[in-house]
């Protein structure tokens, strides 16, 4: 069976699922997925060079915001 984000397991009830990809280099951008949606990626071109970050409402699991922050650069 397929589970949320592609994930290897359903998680249980009551939580959320969610998976992280931190990318390689500059040849696979990061993404982050939220309960079968995908938040950030270089498709949806809302990724940068450093930490990229989504806020996610951890009751309703409403996206609140999404930002990057260049940590090379400073």
């Amino acid at each position: 069976p397929r589970h949320k984000c592609g994930n290897q397991k359903s998680c249980p009830r009551n939580y959320f699922a969610f998976k992280i990809i931190s990318g390689a280099a500059n040849v696979v951008g990061p993404s982050i997925c939220f309960e079968d949606l995908v938040l950030m990626s270089s498709v949806k071109n809302n990724i940068g060079r450093g930490l990229n970050i989504a806020l996610v409402n951890g009751t309703t699991g409403q996206l609140l915001n999404t930002d990057t922050f260049d940590m090379y650069s400073g």
